[in-house]
């Protein structure tokens, strides 16, 4: 009696270790799903691009005034006065083009020239000092507690999210988010503005692409309940 029912005991735990670590599992997948972007389509099936044909490039936009519509971010950039643009760049062409030297400036309706925001001023925009510094227990022994390195979620969004190449190959398309700061600009941030990129060159940089304007005017007409965001 006594070894069935240690044996039916050691079945129940394991057939409950079973639903635990399926459930694990069902839980990392999900985590997973949700920090995926949408796959990169060429340049010119955004609402928004610019397309040069002489030079066989075009580059499109696809900015989120939503956070709802890009939840896959580990972080509320949009709360704190970013706007990630995702940023397409279809070569038609033969020869592969370089972005080592590309600029992607925003250009408000006003005609303020924002560059990209780097990862250290999202952080400092994102995180404050005294969280960095760590909390001070009032002990006979001062103790620090470190606070997690908030700005590992930044690292691994830029990696996940960002350009994962400054090669656009021949045929093909690259796209990575940046990220805006427009919490001074007047209100919708988008409108008027556009997406201003120079420095492109081919790959043996003998020749330098012309300028591409991309308007978001193109996109909030294509959704305009966003001008409500």
């Amino acid at each position: 009696m006594n070894s069935h029912r240690y044996e039916s005991s050691q079945a129940i735990v394991s057939q409950t270790l079973g639903v635990i670590a399926t459930i694990c599992i069902l839980a990392s997948c999900a985590v997973a799903a949700s920090h995926k972007a949408p796959p990169v389509k060429p340049a010119n099936q955004y609402a928004a691009f610019d397309t040069h044909p002489a030079e066989h490039v075009t580059i499109g936009i696809d900015p989120c005034n939503d956070p709802d519509k890009c939840s896959f971010f580990r972080l509320p950039y949009i709360q704190h006065g970013f706007i990630p643009v995702r940023v397409i760049i279809t070569n038609d062409g033969d020869t592969a083009l370089t972005l080592n030297d590309v600029r992607i400036q925003f250009i408000s309706a006003a005609n303020d020239k924002i560059p990209a925001a780097d990862l250290d001023e999202i952080n400092r925009r994102l995180f404050n000092l005294k969280k960095s510094m760590g909390t001070h227990l009032p002990l006979p022994i001062p103790v620090t507690i470190h606070h997690p390195a908030v700005d590992k979620k930044i690292t691994e969004d830029d990696t996940d999210f960002g350009f994962q190449s400054t090669t656009v190959n021949a045929h093909s398309s690259l796209g990575g988010y940046l990220f805006y700061d427009v919490r001074g600009l007047d209100d919708p941030p988008l409108k008027g503005a556009q997406i201003y990129v120079k420095m492109i060159y081919t790959l043996d940089r003998k020749h330098e692409l012309f300028p591409f304007t991309i308007p978001f005017d193109k996109w909030l007409a294509a959704n305009p309940s966003t001008l409500k965001q």
